[in-house]
């Protein structure tokens, strides 16, 4: 049998609930059963003492001689009629010299007659008599005392299993277990039943997840909190992947294209040159249209290599100590030098008061190019204007980064770093992968900071790259 088989949410409790709750009453029954057993025997002893006691009193004539009468047999029943009890102990009143002067009918009478002797020199503790064949009765014992004498005794005995037959305790105790059990096994199934099969919807929407079906319907209104989450929290995660899944087929789409343009504008220009189509100056002209395309082809590789060492975690940090201000400036020089864009305003801040911090310059010029880069394509048309800002804390520096542009989306915002996203404009305006930002992020959170989209709005966007200290 394999011991790994899977079993329903459902059986495996309601199961386990079941065991534990049968061995719970079982132990409860054998508790009760105890207690019930000791109290009925101690109520037994009782009205045995007092009705020995009784009769005692009553059995002596007027010169302190036992005298046997019908009334002791009334004596008995009126007590049984009056505390209605099911059951008559068996009487045996012994003279001075320990002989049986009245014997009261049963099948045990002969053998506690010969044990009368026995019985009597037994010590108060003796609640308890086993006959020879194996009979267990309870046993009380009361003197008989005229005028500071013993002149005899009362001995009363009922057998011990009439109390075990004879209990109603034992009944009722039988049937709260019974009932107790049905209803906790009713409560239990019930109860596991809601609670599973918003599991088991769950379980079921991962299923037709995987088959790539990502339009799922779950109840939202789940009272319980736990159950609320993890529905929500499936929902969120579907909705995800299902996003995911149209950026994957977007990328692959994007990535198809932007590889495909320069290769085939290479190879167009290429056999143009080739089959002397072109000559001179324009031949020229031609080639370096490739020698472009080719480095922005190169480029793109790069950039998806990179991204995959990356994403698993291969960022090599060189860190050394560097004055930021200078590392700012020396970095957006190098930016405004190679801009084909001369209409392009660049303000970077002139302060004068160092700010050392040991870092890596080489993927901090990294993050800005890339920053640089996005404000640039934002701010493309004439006015356009870039603000380069530093500022620290106690604990962090901070190098933001602002453009003039149109802004990004609400929509969009909380997307800008996802791997390969592009927001619906720059698709069809910039070229690229959308690796830039998340590519960033991931440099930043490598030297122990973090990269930030701070604002964006129809005034502008502004992106700041946080450094700690």
């Amino acid at each position: 049998m394999n011991k790994n088989k899977q079993t329903t949410l459902f059986r495996y409790w309601t199961t386990r609930y079941l065991i534990i709750l049968c061995v719970g009453l079982l132990v409860v029954g054998i508790a009760s059963s105890v207690w019930i057993t000791y109290n009925e025997t101690q109520k037994r002893l009782d009205f045995m003492r007092l009705t020995a006691a009784e009769i005692s009193e009553r059995i002596l004539d007027t010169e302190g001689k036992i005298k046997i009468t019908p009334f002791l047999f009334r004596i008995l029943d009126n007590r049984q009629e009056t505390l209605r009890l099911n059951y008559k102990p068996f009487m045996l009143i012994l003279d001075e010299q320990n002989r049986p002067v009245f014997n009261g009918p049963g099948p045990f009478s002969s053998e506690l007659s010969k044990r009368a002797v026995e019985l009597t020199e037994a010590g108060e503790e003796v609640t308890e008599v086993t006959l020879s064949r194996g009979e267990k009765l309870l046993f009380v014992k009361r003197s008989i005392t005229a005028q500071e004498k013993n002149v005899g005794w009362v001995l009363l005995f009922t057998p011990k299993k009439e109390m075990m037959r004879s209990t109603t305790e034992f009944q009722l105790l039988f049937i709260m277990l019974i009932s107790l059990g049905l209803l906790g096994w009713l409560v239990i199934y019930l109860l596991t039943k809601k609670l599973s099969q918003p599991i088991k919807d769950v379980a079921d929407a991962a299923k037709q997840i995987v088959t790539g079906d990502y339009d799922i319907h779950l109840d939202k209104n789940s009272r319980e909190k736990e159950i609320y989450e993890l529905i929500h929290s499936f929902k969120e995660m579907a909705d995800r992947l299902r996003q995911l899944e149209l950026m994957r087929t977007e990328l692959l789409a994007g990535v198809t294209h932007e590889l495909k343009t320069p290769v085939t504008s290479i190879s167009g220009l290429v056999q143009a040159v080739k089959d002397d189509i072109v000559s001179g100056v324009e031949a020229k002209e031609f080639l370096e249209i490739c020698s472009k395309e080719t480095a922005r082809l190169q480029k793109m590789v790069e950039d998806l290599l990179d991204f995959n060492s990356f994403a698993v975690g291969d960022i090599r940090i060189r860190r050394e100590s560097q004055n930021v201000h200078e590392l700012v400036q020396e970095i957006t020089h190098q930016w405004r030098i190679v801009q084909e864009e001369d209409t392009l305003e660049l303000t970077v801040d002139k302060s004068e008061k160092p700010i050392i911090v040991s870092t890596d310059p080489l993927r901090i010029q990294q993050v800005l190019y890339n920053l640089l880069n996005n404000a640039a394509q934002a701010s493309s048309a004439a006015g356009g204007r870039i603000d380069v800002s530093l500022s620290e804390t106690d604990q962090e520096i901070r190098i933001a980064v602002k453009d003039n542009g149109m802004g990004i989306p609400v929509a969009e915002q909380p997307f800008v770093f996802d791997r390969f996203y592009r927001g619906e404009e720059k698709k069809h305006t910039v070229r690229g992968l959308g690796l830039g930002l998340s590519f960033s992020r991931m440099i930043a959170q490598a030297l122990g900071g973090n990269l930030v989209l701070t604002h964006s709005s129809e005034a502008g966007t502004t992106f700041t790259l946080i450094l700690r200290k």
